[in-house]
């Protein structure tokens, strides 16, 4: 088994009715380091689990590592960490950019977490850092989180959003986030054993780009965060499968 794996939690587009929107599982060891987290993400996990015969649960998981906050890719946070505080005892650790999570609390969690009620009692005001550790992340450089060690470059999306490198055991996985076609992109993500790269329609990455690459980075890259009824059978790049456990 290799020391890092990748399990798809999720691996469709925001409006899919066949796939869980895309979240990936990366492991080392007994450790779990989420890239994104759209809900329901326990019974995503929980799902993962059955098909992988590896054990997914809240209680391993490392860290979410957020690409940005559109709803398909943010929206199990709020869940994620009330499963943490409540019955865990620990907040939930989120590694981001400070670009990507400037407006992750007023923006987007605090409607339905600002208020919280304890026991019997009338409820109290909450903050972000009463249910979440933040890690900044930098373009400078990696920054370590448990086991894995996490590189991240801006994508050309309409909302603030990085990719990932994410390496753990002497191998890396590459992650595309959302972004429409760069060439730039692409070639920083090369450099890693394995690349997930989205495509799509309109603002996304059109699959006729990708299936122009070189061949022995098509061999290496593998699809995500795309829609139902995009025809993949043609265009000679492997698609993930929800569930399904990959070693690196």
């Amino acid at each position: 088994m290799s020391a890092l794996r990748l399990v798809p939690l999720g691996v469709g587009d925001a409006f899919s009715a066949e796939r869980y929107s895309t979240c990936l599982a990366l492991g080392a060891g007994d450790r779990w380091l989420l890239v994104d987290c759209p809900h329901p993400i326990r019974k995503m996990m929980r799902e993962a689990s059955l098909r992988s015969g590896l054990e997914l649960d809240v209680d391993r998981v490392e860290a979410v590592a957020l690409t940005h906050l559109h709803a398909d890719h943010a929206s199990g946070l709020e869940g994620l960490a009330y499963f943490s505080h409540f019955a865990l005892g620990r907040r939930a650790r989120v590694a981001a950019h400070p670009e990507v999570a400037r407006r992750l609390w007023d923006g987007h969690l605090a409607a339905g977490m600002e208020q919280v009620a304890l026991g019997s009692g009338a409820p109290v005001s909450a903050r972000l850092e009463d249910f979440f550790e933040l890690v900044p992340l930098d373009e400078r450089g990696a920054v370590r989180v448990g086991p894995f060690e996490i590189e991240c470059r801006f994508t050309r999306h309409p909302l603030p959003t990085t990719a990932f490198r994410i390496a753990a055991g002497g191998r890396r996985v590459a992650c595309s986030a959302d972004t429409a076609f760069d060439p730039a992109l692409v070639a920083w993500l090369a450099e890693a054993d394995l690349v997930v790269h989205e495509a799509g329609f309109g603002i996304h990455t059109p699959l006729e780009r990708l299936a122009a690459l070189p061949p022995e980075l098509r061999a290496r890259l593998r699809l995500a965060h795309f829609p139902d009824q995009l025809d993949l059978s043609a265009c000679g790049i492997e698609p993930l499968e929800q569930g399904r456990a990959y070693d690196v």
